[in-house]
């Protein structure tokens, strides 16, 4: 069975994704720009109200994956923080000058999710060789990918999603992310061999038509 992850940014969009059968949510802000970390405020609603595992997206900022000192300790209160509030795990990354995961400091992200479950994002894409990303990011200590294969879509990247997916082999799941959509969710399992999507939730009836397409394929 193919598990179903939805984006979203706000209470009604996470009821949304919870009625139309999505598996678990990624909570963010500012999603039309990549994403940024929700206010604590909204975590704490989210996971009161929404029987679905919340995944709590820690990025300080819009823009590229390398981080200064002041914005790194920032993620690090906010993974703590957010930990406390009955959070099921979390998503974030860094790179560092040269393209490469920083490995030092996504392990430190790691050490503060204590013992919850980190999801390396969409930084990888921006990486400067993602076989090497990869490695590097099981090295730090995360326990998933979310990844387009580095193109725009996950349905242009297929066949670099399936090279991660073979390099992962059991170490961590990949996630295939990026343009996720009722027509072309089903494609991109069969030529990727993922069992976890990511798509973000434009409105109920679009994410049901997701979740309905996996759930069609078994």
């Amino acid at each position: 069975m193919t598990l179903v992850e939805a984006a979203v940014e706000t209470l009604d969009s996470a009821f949304a994704a919870e009625r139309a059968g999505a598996d678990r949510i990624e909570l963010c802000d500012n999603l039309g720009e990549g994403g940024t970390t929700p206010d604590v405020e909204l975590v704490a609603a989210i996971v009161e109200r929404i029987k679905l595992p919340v995944f709590v997206l820690i990025r300080p900022r819009a823009g590229g994956f390398v981080y200064s000192e002041s914005e790194f300790h920032m993620m690090i209160r906010d993974i703590e923080l957010s930990r406390t509030m009955g959070i099921a795990g979390i998503v974030t990354g860094a790179l560092d000058a040269d393209g490469r995961v920083d490995i030092e400091r996504t392990r430190s992200l790691v050490k503060a999710a204590g013992g919850l479950p980190v999801t390396f994002h969409r930084a990888i894409d921006s990486s400067a060789n993602l076989a090497v990303a990869l490695d590097d990011a099981i090295g730090a200590g995360v326990s998933r990918v979310l990844t387009s294969g580095g193109a725009a879509t996950a349905r242009e990247g297929v066949e670099v999603i399936a090279a991660l997916a073979l390099q992962a082999r059991e170490r961590v799941s990949i996630i295939a992310g990026g343009g996720i959509r009722e027509h072309n969710v089903r494609d991109v399992i069969a030529r990727t061999g993922v069992h976890e999507v990511h798509g973000r939730l434009i409105d109920e009836a679009q994410m049901r038509g997701v979740v309905d397409a996996v759930k069609r394929r078994g």
